[in-house]
């Protein structure tokens, strides 16, 4: 009887090893798009327990390796969306402040903001101590769900990797940069806490917290000030009872400015030139560590935002028609021309050697994704600088290039393979994720041509 056990036992070791697959994999003859140096083109990637164990020309796949022919394939490291509400189901899309661009209404943005406020237990705000609309303390890293749809469906196309944001209130919140699989949370996260998301209204209106307060855009500013100022005066507060303990009164706990000291960075919005002019002043004012999101008008401030040295995360949701505005209305030069100008932001960013990546913006899927990439590819960014902005230089942004966004022996297993250019219309064919892999469901034609074919 105890043999039969044991033999039961030992078959359902070999079963579930079995079900999990091999945990070696080699990637042979393929062209190898490292991002961090020059491309191979055939090579080999070796992955092992989920981290490249190799790269090279002339590297042996080894004896206990599955080896998948990568002849005619290109491999990619895994795509990153650098700011995302991917992992977080029901969290309020990406908005940079909008104003003017078509795309956005002006007061969407403090819409959301107003609503945030509303949503919230009815308080009477007196001012900025009361921290109204200030969630800074929360964190992705504890929000995020493995059963988000947006997960698997980012990962069919190659996504690998997203820095998502908590979306609520006017200080929303710490992001994570995240691997898009793995059954626990705590698995996914890479680092816990890479920023804080700032979102406010640009054309007035509502602002963060109950009461109303603050009510508009110069409010919000002096709101944000206030803030990093009274943050500072915490972190020396604390510092001075740390020391001299012995009769001088215990500082109060503030769990928001708690939360806006702890953030490495802080994201913050602008499209337009005097948008942008604004923040690279408000953030040299207050030190900030500043990493700025929309873009829109980078094109006209490409300059400006070189010297300044701040990153930029450009939207890939290019300013366009309302699809339900009144054919009568007539949009103005202004409008016409960000319409028109916004995707070639990016090769301008290139070309004055601002550090940029792209986010998604809401977009939903990763086809759409890669039109919109494609589009500033058209407008004058070259392919390099593309996958650069989807891959190593999110990385870089928030500090976490050791680890992913490029094909290096020693990072994460994060990385695609794919059937050709993928800024070409090439099928991603495996990906891998942490090491393990998956492989995309094959399109069907009538999918391949999408919604909006008229063939």
């Amino acid at each position: 009887m105890k043999t039969l056990q044991l033999t039961i036992l030992a078959l359902a070791c070999l079963a579930a090893t079995a079900a999990e697959g091999p945990q070696v994999y080699a990637i042979k003859g393929a062209k190898i798009v490292r991002v961090s140096g020059p491309t191979i083109e055939n090579g080999t990637v070796v992955l092992r327990d989920g981290v490249i164990e190799a790269v090279g020309e002339n590297v042996t796949p080894p004896a206990d390796a599955w080896v998948i022919d990568g002849k005619g394939m290109t491999v990619y490291p895994g795509l990153v969306d650098a700011l995302s509400t991917w992992g977080l189901p029901g969290a309020t899309p990406v908005a940079a402040a909008g104003g003017g661009s078509g795309r956005r209404g002006g007061g969407n943005a403090a819409a959301a903001v107003a609503a945030a406020g509303a949503a919230a237990a009815p308080v009477v705000i007196n001012g900025p101590e009361d921290r109204p609309s200030n969630s800074s303390y929360s964190k992705a890293a504890d929000m995020i769900s493995p059963s988000d749809r947006m997960i698997d469906t980012a990962r069919d196309g190659g996504f690998t990797t997203a820095v998502t944001f908590p979306m609520t209130n006017l200080f929303a919140g710490q992001g994570a940069v995240i691997d898009l699989a793995g059954d626990r949370a705590g698995a996914m996260v890479i680092n816990p806490s890479v920023g804080q998301y700032i979102k406010f209204p640009s054309g007035g209106g509502g602002g963060g917290g109950g009461g109303g307060y603050p009510g508009s855009l110069m409010g919000v500013i002096a709101y944000i000030r206030q803030i990093y100022l009274d943050a500072d005066h915490y972190k020396v507060a604390e510092n001075i009872y740390k020391q001299h303990p012995d009769g001088l009164p215990r500082p109060a706990y503030d769990k928001t400015l708690e939360g806006v000291i702890e953030s490495p960075r802080t994201l913050i919005p602008a499209n337009r030139l005097v948008e942008i002019d604004r923040i690279i002043h408000l953030s040299k004012e207050l030190k900030l560590n500043a990493v700025i999101y929309g873009g829109e008008e980078g094109w006209r401030g490409a300059d400006l935002l070189a010297k300044a040295k701040y990153p930029v995360l450009v939207s890939l949701k290019w300013p366009a028609r309302p699809a339900d505005s009144n054919p009568a209305d007539v949009d103005t030069l202004r409008v016409l021309e960000m319409r028109d100008k916004a995707p070639t932001t990016p090769a301008a960013l290139a070309k004055a050697g601002v550090k940029f990546a792209f986010y998604s913006d809401g977009i939903a899927t990763p086809r759409e994704i890669m039109r919109a990439v494609k589009r500033a590819i058209d407008d004058g960014l070259s392919p390099a600088d593309a996958i650069r902005a989807m891959t190593l230089t999110p990385a870089e942004i928030y500090g976490v290039d050791k680890t992913i966004g490029s094909i290096d022996k020693g990072k994460i297993g994060n990385i695609i393979v794919a059937d050709g250019d993928i800024f070409a219309g090439a099928k991603v064919k495996y990906v891998f994720v942490d090491g393990m892999k998956y492989e995309p469901p094959q399109e069907t034609p009538a999918m391949r041509r999408g919604p909006d074919s008229t063939k």
